[in-house]
């Protein structure tokens, strides 16, 4: 059974809950460890949607799509590549994306994210779905020719981690089989991206695995599964929407 779980404000207090329609169905405790439903509902309207978890970190991998890869001429890697995104770069939907005071070439990225649902270190493959609370929506927003400004340095964390760089949700959908999903990312109404998530190089249970190797994830945290063909720049005014079916749109606008 699909679950769509998410955070939000009703009442100048933080809840979280399950989307049923147009309602949101308010739950007790801790959305990663055994929450309970309340029996009450209130209407969508009358809720702010907040980002669906509070990640110490969010994880975003490089070249992790065959099509974006072939286009580029990359190598297969034979590990994850990823960097960080700063959580000063966190975003909740319906939110504005700035404008950094540094300028440059602003770019989408629509992806899906990997949400994590309980402490997960040295986990083996065959473990990783374990671990995976659900799935949710993500725009990993780069600031493209900062990156190679320096010669020197590839600047990854300074050109993906401005502030309102990482916006993510609407809600973490549970009980989805991510291979039969499809990102879609759509600015002012035309759809710039459209690739299936089989096309990863490395699946979601293989990046749970392969990462916690390296560092302990915690409930919440969130692997963005990197991109595919068709990024491109957003100008100033623009709507970005990135649309998975079985999660939701996640929309936000750029000034």
């Amino acid at each position: 059974m699909i679950q769509r779980w998410l955070r939000f404000t009703y009442q100048n207090t933080v809840r979280f809950g399950t989307l049923e329609g147009k309602r949101v169905q308010i739950w007790e405790g801790d959305m990663f460890a055994a929450p309970k439903p309340s029996g009450l509902f209130v209407d969508l309207a009358e809720v702010k949607v907040l980002m669906p978890t509070r990640p110490s970190k969010i994880l975003a991998l490089w070249n992790n799509f065959g099509a974006l890869g072939a286009k580029l001429n990359l190598a297969r890697p034979v590990e994850p590549l990823y960097l960080i995104k700063a959580p000063n770069s966190y975003l909740n939907p319906q939110e504005t994306i700035r404008q950094p005071a540094a300028g440059g070439k602003v770019v989408f990225e629509g992806e899906l994210g990997i949400v994590i649902g309980k402490t997960a270190s040295r986990v083996a493959e065959a473990e990783a779905g374990k671990y995976i609370f659900g799935y949710t929506c993500a725009n990993d927003v780069t600031v493209a020719d900062i990156l190679n400004r320096d010669p020197s340095f590839v600047q990854w964390v300074r050109a993906k981690g401005c502030d309102t760089f990482c916006p993510f949700g609407p809600v973490v959908a549970s009980g989805l089989d991510p291979s039969t999903l499809t990102v879609r990312t759509i600015l002012n109404g035309e759809v710039r991206q459209d690739y299936p998530v089989s096309d990863m190089l490395f699946s979601a249970a293989q990046l749970v695995s392969l990462i916690s190797q390296d560092m302990t994830l915690y409930s919440g945290d969130i692997i963005l599964c990197g991109t595919s063909v068709g990024v491109g720049s957003m100008k100033p005014g623009s709507t970005v929407e990135i649309e998975i079916e079985g999660i939701g749109k996640l929309s936000n606008r750029f000034e």
